[in-house]
Parts: structure tokens; C-alpha cells; sequence
């Protein structure tokens, strides 16, 4: 008699999805924005130079994009970040996209947390 509710119960628990986990996808990352490039412009063979980028949303983690490429960045605040820009990336004149991303953050056992998320682009001239 003991076996009966015994085995009921394992068959609802197991119905009810009690023996599988579901894994929740990535929910959509905070977006960062930008609104200042500092400077926003320098001449052609230019030296090496501190690029402030302005904005909001800023990770901890985030990172300076410059022509598509990640750059070493340091966090100052939530609304600003700075990287170096070598000599090399202002040889010739140019128009470089500059972006910001958050990266992804992961979830717990079941999955969740966040996906990147990629700024719109400001563009910086190397004149």
C-alpha cells in the first residue's frame, strides 16, 4: 500500500518536469551610449593619445571599440572610459568608428544572465 502513493508521487513530480532543469536564454544586455569623444579629432601622425569617451551605462568590464577592435580600457566612472590610441591608428587621415561594449554576463545553473551589448558608433577624424 506504501509503494502506491510512492510511485504516484514520482510520476507527478516527474510530469511536472521536476527531474529536468530548463536553461532560461540571455536576456538582453544594459546598452551603453556615448555622447563626447575627447579629443574628437587629431592630425595624421599624430603621437600616442588618451581618447575620453563619455556617456552612460557604462560596465565595469566595458570596452572601447576603435575601427571594430577591442581596446585596453580603463573604467573611471559608469559615464566615462579612457583607453591609449597608438600612433599607429592615427598614421593616415581617417574617419574611425569609436563604439563602447558591455560585455555578456553569465547566468547562474540555469542559464539566464546577459548578452553584449554593442553602442551606436561616434565617429572620430584623423584629419
Amino acid at each position: 500500500m506504501k509503494l502506491i502513493p510512492v510511485l504516484l508521487l514520482a510520476i507527478v513530480g516527474f510530469g511536472c518536469g521536476y527531474g529536468s532543469k530548463k536553461v532560461t536564454p540571455p536576456q538582453p544586455g544594459t546598452t551603453p551610449t556615448i555622447s563626447r569623444l575627447t579629443p574628437n579629432n587629431v592630425n595624421a601622425g599624430s603621437a600616442a593619445f588618451m581618447l575620453t569617451v563619455d556617456g552612460t551605462n557604462f560596465a565595469s568590464n566595458a570596452t572601447i571599440n576603435w575601427n571594430g577592435t577591442a581596446q585596453a580600457t580603463t573604467f573611471v566612472s559608469g559615464s566615462q572610459l579612457t583607453t591609449i590610441v597608438s600612433a599607429d591608428a592615427v598614421a593616415t587621415a581617417d574617419t574611425v568608428p569609436v563604439t563602447v561594449t558591455n560585455p555578456a554576463v553569465a547566468g547562474g545553473i540555469y542559464g539566464g544572465g546577459t548578452s553584449a551589448a554593442t553602442s551606436s558608433s561616434m565617429t572620430f577624424t584623423v584629419n
